[in-house]
Order: C-alpha cells, then structure tokens, then sequence
C-alpha cells in the first residue's frame, strides 16, 4: 500500500471518528438540553404550586377575616336587640305589677310575705312600715294579724306616712340607721342585673329552640 493510500484510509477513519465523536456530543447535548428544560419545567411547576397555595392562604385569611368581622357584625346587633327587648320588657314590667297590686288575692299574700322578709332581715326589736296609700289602707283593717304574722317577736309599728310606690313596703329600723326596701321599685333595682340576665337567657333559649 502506498503512502497516499495510507494517509487517505488514516484521514477517512480520523473523518469517521470525528463524525462519530460530534453525534456523541450532539447526542449528549440534546440530552442535556431537554435535562435542562425538564429541569426548568419542574422548578416552575413549584413554583406555580407555591403561588397557588399562598394564593389559597391568602384568600383563606381575607375570608376567615370577613367571617370574622361580619360575626362581630351581628353579634353586635345581636346585643343591642337584645338589650332593646330587656328595656321594652323592663319598661312594660310596672304596668304588669299594677296589675298585680290590683289583684287582691294575688297580692295580698304576696305583701304578707314581703313583710316578712323585711322584718326578719333587721336585727331589730322596733320597726316602722310604710306603704303607699291603698295599702296603707288595707293594712290598717287587720294590721295586728299582719303583724304577728310576719313577726311575732318584733314590734312593728304601721306608719301613716305613705310613700310613693307601686306596692309592696318599706321597713325600717326606728332610728332609720336600717332600711329594707321591699316595694315593687326596691325590688326591681336589687333585681335589675338578675332581671337583665333572666331576660337574656330567656331570649337565647328561645333563638336556640327556633335554630
């Protein structure tokens, strides 16, 4: 073989490897680059996802947020009608308890009672009562039983000095140190926080029994 011959075959077989060699890379290249957009691809899928799921939180906090406030909302409105319904209920109470000292034998025990009460929570042996002028009248046809019966013990003495009231009495010690306030209105502002709870708790049962 010729020396010609030999550097054509050598610069064939060196063309050949050379081919060979740049599809090796071309190959390795596009692998690469498709690694490379995969990659790419991948990482803007996170990416997506993320904005995503802080978009979701975020529209969760707006949202809880509004729930929040518009429960606020109508709890407040909530106790302002509330509050209303105690003030009508309280403000038609008086005319109910008229009705009541108007009902002879409903009240009368119940005025019976009241003295009671009030004569045995002074720890004193002499005690003045008062009573608004119908009752007065009343009390003064049997004040001795009255008297025996809510404190045998005591002496109570009926005053004829009336005071302005719905009903009831007011019993006090004979110095006037002591003072048992057991008229309609007496009881009514002793009783006004546990009236206003009363209320309040009659009216959530009710929206709990409708819902």
């Amino acid at each position: 073989m010729s020396d010609s011959q030999q550097i054509g075959n050598l610069e064939s077989a060196l063309l050949e490897r050379a081919k060979k060699l740049a599809a090796e890379y071309l190959a390795g290249g596009q692998q690469v680059h498709k690694q490379i957009i995969a990659d790419a691809n991948q990482r803007l899928r996170v990416e997506e996802e993320r904005e995503v799921l802080a978009a979701k939180a975020h529209a969760e906090r707006i949202y809880q947020q509004r729930i929040q406030a518009a429960e606020l909302e109508l709890s407040s409105e909530l106790d302002h009608v509330r509050w209303d319904l105690v003030n009508t209920i309280l403000e038609y109470l008086p005319g109910r308890l008229k009705e009541l000292a108007a009902d002879d034998a409903q009240y009368h025990p119940l005025l019976l009672d009241w003295l009671r009460e009030a004569a045995q929570a002074i720890e004193r042996d002499h005690l003045l009562v008062q009573a608004n002028p119908r009752d007065l009248q009343h009390l003064k046809k049997d004040w001795a039983s009255y008297a025996k019966a809510a404190a045998a013990d005591k002496r109570l003495e009926l005053s004829e000095q009336t005071i302005d009231c719905i009903g009831g009495i007011l019993v006090s010690s004979e110095d006037g140190d002591i003072r048992f306030d057991n008229t309609f209105e007496g009881r009514m502002e002793k009783l006004g926080d546990a009236l206003h709870g009363v209320i309040i708790e009659q009216l959530a049962s009710g929206e709990m029994h409708r819902g």
